[in-house]
């Protein structure tokens, strides 16, 4: 696998995947990169690149089998596992998180919920207990938690981080709008939804589209 995929090629993946999974609901055995392509809103030479990064995939003349690719993209994706998640933050955004359908759907399990409101602490949200983050390295360890999601003010997102990495998660989605310095072996993705705003709006005021 290669050492370092842009996020691009890994949101095209995603794309992808998910018109592999309708073809596979369709009961269609092969797909072509052209139909590939247009299904993920990319071009056929996009698709035999991306895919390329990660192997051999598919015949000259006979297209990719369905089911093998999807499988494949799966693997490539990390979602042919189930993976354990801690929500840092049980406010407005971390309550529409937990309440995402598509989470637990695609592997995600919240297992964890922390807060620092103490008219929340003790409550459960389908039966997961929220609990005060001076419980956040045992409960990460004690569940083994890979992910976790924060859902926090900035000025507490780095203190969380450190000690969620700590504790022994693998990578973090950061929803505070403040850059974190994490070890290098520690995945990181930020989510700004004022920056995804401004370069919609950027691509609008270009007379573009986001690339």
């Amino acid at each position: 696998m290669p050492r370092r995929v842009s996020e691009s090629t890994i949101r095209r993946l995603s794309h992808y995947l998910r018109a592999l999974e309708k073809l596979e609901r369709d009961e269609v055995p092969t797909v072509s990169s052209e139909e590939l392509a247009e299904r993920g809103g990319t071009t056929a030479a996009h698709v035999r690149k991306d895919l390329s990064q990660f192997g051999s995939f598919g015949k000259r003349g006979l297209g990719y089998r369905v089911p093998e690719l999807a499988a494949s993209l799966r693997h490539i994706l990390g979602v042919d596992v189930r993976w354990r998640v801690a929500l840092v933050g049980a406010g407005r955004i971390g309550s529409a998180l937990f309440e995402y359908p598509n989470f637990a759907e695609r592997g995600y399990d919240c297992v964890a919920i922390f807060d620092t409101d103490p008219e929340k602490i003790g409550r459960c949200w389908s039966g997961v207990p929220i609990r005060p983050p001076d419980e956040l390295e045992t409960t990460i360890r004690a569940l083994g938690v890979s992910l976790v999601i924060l859902a926090v003010p900035p000025e507490a997102a780095q203190c969380l981080a450190d000690r969620a990495v700590s504790a022994g998660a693998r990578g973090l989605m950061n929803f505070a709008a403040v850059q974190l310095r994490v070890p290098a072996d520690v995945a990181l993705t930020d989510v700004n939804l004022v920056m995804e705003l401004e370069a919609l709006s950027f691509a609008i005021s270009q007379g573009g589209s986001k690339a």
